[in-house]
Order: C-alpha cells, then structure tokens, then sequence
C-alpha cells in the first residue's frame, strides 16, 4: 500500500517549524530529510524514524515497526507533539552524520 499525499503533508505541516525539512517520493513511499540528511520517511502512511541513541533516549517506550519486509525496524512516531519533534529530529540527524545510530 502506497502512501498518501495528504499523510505526507500532515507530517510536513507537524515538521514546519523546522527549517531544512525536505521530502523525496521513493516507490509509493517518501523520503524525509533534515538538512540534507535522511532520517525517516512515510511508509504505509506511517512516520517512522531511524533509531539512533538519541531517538532511543528520548522515546524509550517507542514501538519498532519494519518500514517493509526485510528493513530495518525504525521507531514508529504517534507524538507528532512539536516540542517533541523539535529535540528528536536534530538529535537523530546529529547521531546519523556522528554515526552513532
């Protein structure tokens, strides 16, 4: 199942606030990007992120979901809370370019 566009602009408008949020269509699917680096994506009309240190830290309850069989799990984001989000995504950004995911 392909995700939607209105899914994708919900995420986007929750991420706004953001400066450097940029998206990229893969396969049905979208890339997420901060600041040129790829954090997450909408799969199946899911927000997941990768699990770095600091997404594990922060949210140390998370549910883990498989983006499609086979991946990687990446954390399932339901707190699209901007406080939230505002530490999360530039902490998993900075472990992802340290390498410390």
């Amino acid at each position: 199942m392909a995700s939607s566009r209105s899914y994708l602009q919900y995420v986007l408008d929750q991420l706004s606030f953001l400066d450097g949020i940029s998206h990229r269509p893969m396969m049905g699917e979208y890339l997420l990007y901060y600041q040129g680096t790829l954090f997450g994506g909408i799969y199946d009309n899911r927000f997941l992120i990768k699990s770095t240190v600091s997404a594990r830290r922060l949210l140390p309850y998370a549910v883990m979901e498989s983006p499609y069989d086979g991946a990687k799990e990446m954390i399932l984001i339901t707190n699209t809370d901007r406080e939230v989000l505002s530490e999360l995504i530039p902490a998993v950004t900075a472990d992802l370019m340290n390498k410390k995911g």
